[in-house]
């Protein structure tokens, strides 16, 4: 089992002070930022564009991790393939030729990274698994922070996992949506590597973002 990598997502960010926000998650513990990107078509929400992330690249302190909610994400790799962002990730459905645009990723030197809805099969993977970094399940249906987790995912977690494992890849399982520190341990039991969450961490009403993290953290022993 990896390290276990939390990463807050900015959809639950204050974005007019992101980088004292992103400060205080780095010293909390969190491991990357997590950018949703969302157009308003492929999901029923706009949030940032490229524009934004390339402004904030250089300032945040945490390497970025961006999810593109995007119709036709081919056109616009080599704008979110700025310096400090680790990963980027792409639907099945939101391009014509998924190997071709996991291809564009590779070229631009950084990882790949496929994300699967509720409702997408882990069968897109199976003629791109070569070129894949990171899978990312979907837990709730895209476009939204504040969800609550669909706990029939797990078994998908599982089959992720297996998946992986026959590859023999060193891929990294993630989980986004819905995530919370009750619900972690059995994500991280089905196999997960890597938790999103995002309200849970910044719009918590109960825990500091410290406590929020820890708790997550908390995931990788209790599972």
């Amino acid at each position: 089992m990896k390290k276990l990598i939390i990463s807050p997502s900015i959809l639950s960010a204050d974005f007019y002070n992101l980088e004292k926000d992103a400060e205080e998650l780095k010293k909390c513990g969190a491991d990357t930022l997590h950018v949703d990107v969302m157009d308003g078509s492929f999901v029923n929400n706009i949030t940032i564009g490229q524009a934004f992330v390339q402004s904030i690249a250089e300032s945040v302190p945490l390497p970025m991790d961006v999810h593109l909610m995007i119709d036709r994400p081919e056109r616009f790799i080599k704008d979110y393939a700025v310096e400090n962002v680790n990963n980027i990730c792409v639907h099945p459905e939101s391009t014509d030729h998924l190997d071709g645009t996991l291809q564009q990723i590779m070229e631009t030197g950084i990882k790949t990274g496929v994300a699967l809805n509720p409702a997408t099969p882990l069968a897109s993977l199976q003629w791109v698994i070569d070129k894949v970094d990171l899978i990312m399940i979907m837990t709730v249906n895209p476009g939204f922070g504040g969800q609550k987790f669909i706990k029939a995912m797990l078994p998908k977690i599982e089959q992720a996992r297996e998946l992986i494992d026959d590859a023999g890849k060193d891929i990294i399982l993630a989980v986004d949506g819905g995530v919370t520190g009750d619900n972690a341990p059995e994500i991280v039991a089905a196999g997960a590597d890597y938790l999103v969450s995002g309200s849970y961490i910044l719009s918590n009403k109960n825990l500091s973002v410290q406590q929020a993290i820890a708790e997550l953290q908390k995931a990788e022993t209790r599972k």
